[in-house]
């Protein structure tokens, strides 16, 4: 691997690791002392660190342009939906098995966090 690689992926970590405190917390907060329900918290608490992450992603971490076209958000909106969608089925498939949902989401976690290093990579970073 590349230096440029290894520093990429040293970022997304400390990003990500934020980002999933973030998130984790929101999560915990809105269920137990809102009593949100699960679901609802893990859409809120996921799309607030998605914003975090995103802001930190095109400045610190990938090779992104300094102006952002509308495409570009775009792009970024839909990949993060997608995260959300795989994040929501995987808490939502471990409810039905009565699994708890902050040990889902930590599963969740680490399947979006692969698939949201990816697939920023490939279509956010410029080429």
């Amino acid at each position: 691997m590349n230096r440029k690689l290894i520093k990429q992926i040293f970022r997304f970590g400390v990003v990500g690791g934020l980002a999933f405190l973030i998130d984790y917390g929101i999560l915990f907060t809105l269920t137990e002392f809102a009593n949100i329900p699960s679901l609802l918290s893990a859409a809120i608490s996921f799309t607030i660190s998605v914003i975090f992450n995103y802001i930190l992603s095109v400045k610190w971490i990938f090779d992104v342009p300094k102006k952002q076209t509308s495409k570009d958000i775009f792009i970024f909106i839909v990949l993060s939906l997608v995260g959300l969608l795989i994040n929501e089925m995987i808490i939502y498939f471990c409810n039905l098995k009565n699994i708890h949902y902050m040990l889902s989401k930590l599963g969740a976690t680490f399947i979006v966090m692969i698939y949201n290093f990816i697939t920023r990579k490939i279509f956010i970073e410029k080429k």
